[in-house]
């Protein structure tokens, strides 16, 4: 973006450089990024730093290395951390996604448009979109690292180069491969998006803007050469498939895909593309988003035929995703912030479309952007300051503990997720002891559990209890959980805001720190039995 008399303001690097170091505000004040997953995700990182040098860890874990589509921050913390440690380490990377994530999209922008649109402002607080505020880091790096490789990759076909794009981008898909599949799959899908116009462009002209196409048969021939030809154009980043047949095709693998087609959960994803923490707002936050992209289809506005087609195919891949993909959930959730995204950097102003209209709407755009980042800089304070007073207990926890944790939830889908359902993996962080919380995937990650004497309060989701038993959950009531884990296989036990419960469950249990609540840590007392669980209780469903 070179500097000219007649770029606004919001056209400029230096306007660029700016709102992405805004995008960075929200994270530096928590210790401990408060995402729901990644405190789990920093408990296999302890482990796999730490497994040669402390032998219990093996004891209680399996970890090996292997090639699998899931490591962009398994691999990054191994240096990281040997500088900045585990915990700031695994900070500063997280901190680079959504100024990434940004400066991805306004290049795209760029790119397509020539300048920087107006209306791409609006899509900059979905960097901090649910997907990233769940915590699944190692896709929302390879979603931001993709977004910015195919504004590269759209660059340099603007400049002609199409040799040397084929040529470096073999490599660079394998690496975003390597970060998490999801983001090579989205980068596949834009980059042939992209190339069926340029190839429709090259082979029958450039379509005038605002022109009707009319789909005759004459007409269908043409997109049919230019699919073909853009299925050319791609096939520097099909490589990653031969990685995939390798991962996928082992006796290690697991996972399940299915739950197509579930349109209730589809809907509700696109109503929470900003959830954070208050629903109104998070609410008639994606309302202003809908009402720009509605805004599009009337003059003085337009869509750009490039990534108006590069959204409705992202729209597509969203309808047809199921649930849950190889065992991994939510994985048409975490699409539908970026379909959105891309869909509103692809609106443009026509020529109608006066300086001080374009400049009132930038001041909006950017209005939108400063409110969202100083709401999400306060929630993640709040959510900061709550891991505090939970992890004050690890004070009082002795390295190498065999610790079962119990964290709170509620039955109905609060819109406000505490975000401490995998907090315990924290004590693996910083007192290397074995935790209840961890995946364990055969296949989808380096980590499984292994410590048998756990029985079923081994590994997620045995950490999470409810007052009752929930209808399609495998959580457990906290009367039976406290009342049926193995006592033998476990020196500690930390609860996390669980439900009230009679203290006769506590018999057997020494109290050494006590919180908020009903938060608090005991210590398990081996030579007193469990108690009995009341009969009002019914059976566990395993």
């Amino acid at each position: 973006m070179t500097r000219a008399p007649d770029l606004h303001w919001w056209q400029t690097r230096r306007f660029v450089l700016a709102v992405a170091l805004l995008a960075a505000v929200p994270l530096l004040w928590p210790t401990v990024p408060p995402l729901v997953d990644l405190p789990g995700h920093m408990g296999r990182y302890r482990v796999q730093l730490s497994i040669a040098d402390q032998p219990w860890l093996g004891q209680w874990y399996d970890f090996h290395w292997q090639l699998i589509g899931n490591l962009g921050i398994d691999l990054l913390i191994v240096p990281m951390a040997k500088l900045f440690g585990l915990e700031l380490g695994t900070k500063l990377i997280v901190l680079v996604i959504p100024p990434l994530t940004v400066a991805g999209l306004l290049w795209i922008a760029r790119e397509v448009h020539g300048r920087i649109p107006a209306t791409a402002l609006f899509a900059l607080p979905l960097a901090y979109g649910f997907p990233f505020q769940f915590g699944f880091v190692n896709f929302a790096l390879s979603m931001a690292l993709a977004l910015c490789l195919f504004a590269w990759w759209l660059r340099l076909a603007r400049l002609g180069r199409i040799g040397f794009r084929a040529a470096v981008f073999v490599p660079l898909s394998c690496l975003l491969w390597l970060c998490h599949t999801f983001g090579w799959g989205v980068l596949g899908v834009l980059a042939f998006s992209a190339e069926m116009i340029r190839q429709h462009d090259l082979l029958f002209g450039e379509t005038r803007p605002g022109h009707r196409i009319e789909w005759t048969r004459a007409e269908a021939w043409r997109w049919a050469r230019a699919w073909v030809r853009a299925g050319l154009g791609v096939l520097p980043l099909a490589i990653p498939l031969l990685l995939m047949a390798v991962w996928r095709s082992g006796d290690h693998v697991g996972g399940q895909t299915f739950d197509w087609f579930n349109w209730r959960a589809k809907i509700g994803w696109v109503l929470m593309v900003l959830r954070d923490r208050w629903l109104f707002f998070d609410v008639a936050s994606t309302a202003i988003l809908y009402l720009v992209l509605l805004r599009g289809f009337r003059a003085p506005f337009q869509y750009s035929r490039h990534l108006g087609l590069s959204a409705l195919f992202l729209c597509l891949v969203y309808l047809l995703l199921p649930r849950v993909v190889f065992g991994s959930a939510y994985a048409d959730m975490r699409l539908a912030p970026f379909a959105v995204a891309i869909a509103v950097i692809a609106i443009r102003p026509r020529r109608g479309l006066s300086p001080r209209g374009a400049t009132t709407l930038a001041v909006a755009g950017l209005a939108f952007v400063v409110v969202r980042m100083v709401a999400t800089t306060w929630s993640f304070a709040t959510f900061d300051d709550s891991y505090g007073r939970q992890l004050a207990a690890l004070d009082h926890l002795p390295r190498g503990a065999r610790l079962v944790s119990f964290v709170g939830e509620t039955c109905h889908n609060q819109w406000t997720m505490s975000r401490l359902e995998h907090l315990p993996a924290m004590a693996m962080v910083r007192r290397e002891a074995y935790t209840n919380d961890q995946w364990s995937m055969a296949g989808a990650q380096l980590l499984t559990v292994r410590y048998r004497a756990a029985d079923h309060y081994a590994h997620d989701p045995s950490q999470i209890v409810t007052a009752v038993q929930c209808p399609r959950e495998f959580w457990r009531p906290i009367t039976r959980s406290l009342a049926r884990f193995p006592r033998d296989a476990f020196d500690y036990v930390w609860l996390i805001r669980v439900p009230t419960y009679d203290r006769a469950l506590e018999r057997g249990l020494v109290p050494v720190w006590r919180g908020e609540g009903t938060s608090a840590l005991f210590r398990v007392d081996h030579r007193v039995p469990a108690p009995e669980m009341p009969a009002t209780i019914r059976p566990p469903r395993y």
